[in-house]
């Protein structure tokens, strides 16, 4: 698990470690604390690999058999976003395994895996010479806690009620949470922080905010939607951040979607996912506007935005993610059928 990492770390350094998921922040710090582990212990020299359909496999066969004019020992990165090596991958990696260079440890980076992935030769090969590990996005009842230990590392002291407001305003995405931590800490220093703390820091943020976008097509401001994502794209926000804020919601409200539609009382649902007060009113509306069918189909759509950004599906990605939000917010340019959703 990603919170024992660093521990394991501290007590012995695999030569192979294979990290996948699709939750950016966490894979990111996975990679820095293997990197500063690795160099603690003499990994001076690191290669990186990106592996597409031109990656010639034999890199690896050399990079791992070259050795460096000093004699250092060297981290090798692979960064395969698919997680599918193909079939020459699949053999170069199992090679790679079955005779582990001495002075070589072997870094993966690979997107989400599915089933029938975690059981291929490959992977199991990796997972038999090192460590493999699964990077998720945080559930929303798994936020806080999360929050709350990244706080006390930094000093600070939260109450609960900051830590419900903090983890509304977030809404799961893990780097522009780690920002705003840092932001407290610099505004405020070590020590307590109460909701209205975190209340105040919040409203000094940019004015176009990836999360304040969700609450606005969720309440139905189709000219608001636009005007956001576009001040969002003019300043450089990452199109991937952005879709991660709507993803996490939309994960959300379809778990919430799909209770309802089983009978269970809305008020209930809100419990159970801890829902601020003032937040009911928003996520009300859009649970009113769509029922669990539309959004299951808008995270279908999302997935395919997530695609295109990763370079792994063709279309223009802010273009698309306008269109979904203004679906969201009750606005369709045009019909979109479940068939159109896979296959655009």
């Amino acid at each position: 698990y990603f919170n024992q990492l660093k521990s394991h770390l501290e007590k012995q350094l695999q030569p192979v470690y294979f990290i996948s998921g699709d939750e950016p922040f966490q894979q990111d710090e996975s990679v820095r604390l293997i990197r500063e582990a690795a160099k603690s212990q003499g990994y001076t020299e690191r290669e990186v690999h990106h592996v597409d359909r031109s990656f010639d496999w034999d890199e690896l066969v050399h990079s791992a058999g070259s050795m460096s004019l000093f004699a250092e020992r060297k981290v090798i990165e692979l960064r395969i976003p698919t997680g599918k090596p193909g079939d020459k991958g699949s053999k170069a990696l199992v090679a790679y395994t079955s005779q582990l260079p001495e002075d070589n440890l072997l870094l993966i980076v690979s997107g989400k895996l599915d089933a029938s992935q975690t059981k291929s030769k490959w992977f199991k090969a990796l997972d038999a010479a090192g460590a493999t590990l699964a990077v998720w996005p945080l559930e929303i009842q798994e936020l806080p806690a999360w929050l709350k230990g990244r706080m006390q590392v930094r000093g600070l002291q939260p109450t609960e009620d900051a830590l419900t407001v903090l983890a509304e305003q977030v809404e799961g995405n893990l780097l522009a949470a780690d920002q705003e931590l840092e932001k407290l800490r610099m505004i405020y220093g070590e020590g307590p922080i109460n909701a209205e703390q975190v209340l105040d820091a919040v409203s000094d943020s940019a004015r176009f905010d990836a999360f304040a976008l969700v609450d606005v097509a969720l309440q139905g401001d189709a000219v608001r939607v636009s005007r956001i994502l576009h001040g969002l794209k003019a300043e450089g926000e990452d199109v991937l951040h952005v879709l991660g804020a709507l993803m996490y919601q939309l994960r959300m409200l379809e778990k919430m979607a799909n209770a309802v539609s089983k009978g269970q009382n809305l008020e209930q649902v809100f419990k159970q996912h801890r829902i601020w007060d003032k937040r009911k009113v928003v996520l009300n509306a859009g649970l009113k506007r769509h029922g669990l069918k539309r959004w299951q189909a808008f995270l279908l759509v999302a997935g395919r935005i997530e695609r295109m950004c990763k370079g792994l599906a063709t279309g223009k990605p802010w273009d698309e993610l306008l269109q979904l939000t203004l679906r969201i917010a009750g606005v369709a340019l045009f019909p979109l059928t479940a068939e159109q959703i896979a296959t655009r």
